[in-house]
């Protein structure tokens, strides 16, 4: 028998995960279905991931606001109902809007629950601490730039 359906209703959520600055949930990681990892996430305007990649496919649901999203050297201005598909290894970031909000669908084999809860319990509100925030990236090959 495989993995049973499950259901999370808002009021079962774990709490928001703070990723230097964005509040991630995560709804459904990738261990917990053996398969895609589904995560909901907001943050401030002009907030967001700087370009990096990672070797899993990635895309993100425009749930309200704008989205800035920079793909392989393009930039996208993405508002409500927009989805950017990313392959794996895809050059990528994104800036919140106002009021920006994303549902976050992660590939088989992808570490970004188990990464975001790490930067959450490893690096303080704040500033972040660069060196330890790249720390974190290199456990789950995730490359920053170029």
């Amino acid at each position: 028998m495989g993995i049973p359906y499950f259901i999370v209703k808002p009021d079962e959520r774990e709490r928001a995960l703070n990723v230097v600055g964005t509040k991630v949930t995560v709804l459904a990681s990738n261990a917990a279905t053996q398969s895609l990892g589904i995560t909901l996430q907001e943050g401030d305007e002009g907030t967001g991931p700087p370009p990096h990649r990672h070797d899993w496919d990635e895309c993100f649901y425009v749930l309200k606001g704008e989205m800035e999203f920079f793909c392989d050297g393009s930039i996208h201005k993405c508002g409500p109902g927009t989805l950017v598909y990313l392959p794996r290894g895809t050059l990528h970031g994104f800036r919140y809007g106002v009021d920006g909000q994303v549902l976050e669908i992660t590939g088989n084999g992808a570490m970004a629950a188990q990464m975001f809860t790490d930067i959450d319990g490893e690096i303080p509100d704040g500033p972040p601490d660069i060196p330890k925030l790249l720390d974190v990236f290199k456990r789950y090959r995730v490359t920053v730039g170029d």
